[in-house]
């Protein structure tokens, strides 16, 4: 009897050590996504997305740098285990960093800040923005309900 109450204490500490492992891991390649996801060229054409790249080029440093304090939002809320309505409240307040330039965004410019978003929802598992991207793609009141 006390063998088996052994057998089972080891395997259970086995288990319980290979999960951390893996949750460890996990944030890990987390981390390294986002890092992936600021040092990529941003706003060049993707024939994927069929987009054609930015309408006007003077603004790719300035979209380029918001959608990177997007992407060091979420990382801070990775970093602390954050919830789907933190997450969602981040992209409200990212999408309203373009609030000043969002009139000269053409509507591709527009559908590609949501997909970078959306790029980084999928980093951390986040299924919807509740309704921002489409608010702030589209222009539902976008600027005056927030």
């Amino acid at each position: 009897m006390k063998t088996q109450i052994n057998c089972i204490l080891i395997i259970a500490i086995f288990l319980l050590n290979s999960c951390s492992e893996q949750h460890k891991k996990t944030n890990q390649d987390m981390f390294m996504k986002f890092e992936e996801f600021r040092n990529k060229d941003k706003f060049i054409p993707d024939d994927n997305l069929f987009y054609p790249g930015i309408a006007y080029p003077e603004l790719k440093p300035i979209l380029s740098k918001k959608i990177n304090l997007a992407a060091d939002d979420f990382e801070k809320l990775a970093a602390k285990g954050a919830t789907n309505k933190e997450y969602q409240q981040a992209i409200k307040e990212g999408l309203m960093r373009f609030s000043d330039i969002y009139i000269e965004l053409d509507t591709e410019d527009r559908d590609r800040v949501c997909s970078y978003f959306e790029e980084l929802m999928d980093i951390v598992g986040l299924e919807s923005s509740g309704g921002y991207l489409n608010k702030f793609a589209y222009g539902f009141d976008f600027l005056i309900a927030h």
